[in-house]
């Protein structure tokens, strides 16, 4: 078998993971974990790992949603939010668990950059009753994808270590190399909302050969974060441009629309 230079360090980057998955394991036999949020030994423990301080201030976002976006609403009017009236958006519908806040910020960087697996569990479970409409109707579930050289250098990918353990408890077919990133782009940190969505501009692609697994499909996408939603956009169109039937997103946390 002959892997191109992309699948290598892929593989590479699973092989580190699986490495460090074991050695997690063979460490908290000797000494069991505390709360995931790091909480102090003896302190009460909430929704599987987190302390009851840490608990207390993440916001979940609660019905009513507008449905195109998932942005929390005051009322149900049954129509789209301002924001999605004006701007008509490539993915079809929305969900996230949380506000993005310095709460759930500083969880999801435990995720990214801590190397703290151990939370996508967590996550994938908040997710599965944020998005429960959503992953009822989905086909696959997809993770937003991270460029070969960031994964190397990350060593794994976020959204996927999500929705691994979400397709897996609801049933649904999970398809990580469905969307792969062409171009290592900037992070889209500090960028606005249009500077996002030209920093992302033609950053994903769906491989020929993956056509046939999306075609006629509903694909539910499952990323971190969604922000502007530029991301969950460039990836919703190359999909749909290989044949799903909707593309739904799934995200743990969003920023308020006005803050976007």
């Amino acid at each position: 078998m002959v892997w191109s230079p992309d699948e290598t360090l892929v593989a590479i980057a699973d092989a580190a993971l699986r490495g460090r998955r074991l050695a997690r394991a063979a460490l908290d036999v000797i000494m069991p974990p505390l709360a995931l949020d790091g909480g102090r030994p003896g302190d009460p423990v909430q929704s599987r790992g987190l302390s009851a301080d840490a608990w207390r201030k993440v916001t979940f976002i609660e019905a009513p949603v507008c449905d195109g976006c998932g942005a929390p609403q005051a009322y149900d009017t049954g129509a789209p939010c301002p924001a999605c009236q004006a701007h008509r958006r490539a993915f079809d519908r929305a969900r996230a668990a949380v506000l993005y806040d310095d709460a759930s910020r500083d969880l999801i960087l435990k995720l990214k950059r801590a190397d703290r697996t151990d939370l996508a569990g967590l996550f994938a479970l908040w997710l599965a009753r944020a998005a429960s409409d959503l992953i009822a109707e989905a086909d696959a579930v997809v993770p937003a994808p991270l460029h070969p050289i960031r994964l190397l250098t990350r060593r794994f990918n976020q959204a996927a270590e999500i929705a691994r353990p979400l397709a897996r408890r609801a049933g649904v077919s999970y398809l990580p190399d469905v969307i792969v990133r062409r171009r290592h782009t900037p992070t889209q940190g500090g960028k606005s909302g249009s500077g996002r969505r030209r920093n992302v501009a033609a950053a994903f692609a769906v491989p020929r050969r993956a056509w046939p697994k999306v075609r006629g499909k509903t694909i539910l996408l499952v990323d971190d974060v969604l922000t502007t939603g530029a991301t969950a956009e460039a990836c919703a169109r190359v999909l749909k441009a290989a044949g799903a039937a909707r593309v739904d997103v799934a995200s743990v946390a969003r920023v308020q629309e006005h803050e976007a």
